[in-house]
């Protein structure tokens, strides 16, 4: 596994591209070393390219693991509202030569995958199992 991206390629980054946090930089990277374990735990040990797809699904896994019910708040502060957001972050880091990439990789593969709403928000909200009766006046 690569190490986390240094304070010189997010320099470069937010210099040109200032619309994300350096944690979310960070944790981005987390989140592909986290998704990395969880392929090669599913293919006995071998490696291989992550999808998009595949990111977004263990980015959206480790946020809920690691914040729990602030998730979308803490996302929201580093400046992700979208799957887009998370693409946009994996290109600069491409750009950066601190992700790789193959030739069928576009930022297209981090399109409306899911809304942040859906998968931070919605999971610690109160659900409605019973009708509730109205309660008499006290």
């Amino acid at each position: 596994m690569q190490a986390l991206p240094d304070e010189h390629a997010i320099g470069s980054i937010i210099k040109r591209d200032a619309r994300f946090h350096p944690q979310a930089y960070i944790f981005l990277k987390e989140a592909l070393d986290f998704t990395v374990q969880r392929i090669m735990e599913a293919n006995q040990g071998r490696q291989r390219h992550v999808t998009g797809q595949e990111l977004l699904a263990g980015f959206r896994d480790l946020a809920l693991k690691e914040f729990g019910p602030m998730a979308a708040t803490m996302l929201r502060e580093w400046g992700l509202c979208q799957c887009q957001d998370v693409g946009d972050m994996v290109f600069n880091l491409i750009d950066e030569k601190v992700f790789g990439k193959q030739d069928s990789d576009t930022k297209d593969d981090f399109s409306a995958i899911y809304s942040f709403d859906d998968a931070f928000v919605k999971p610690f909200q109160p659900q409605r199992k019973f009708a509730t009766a109205a309660c008499p006046p006290a």
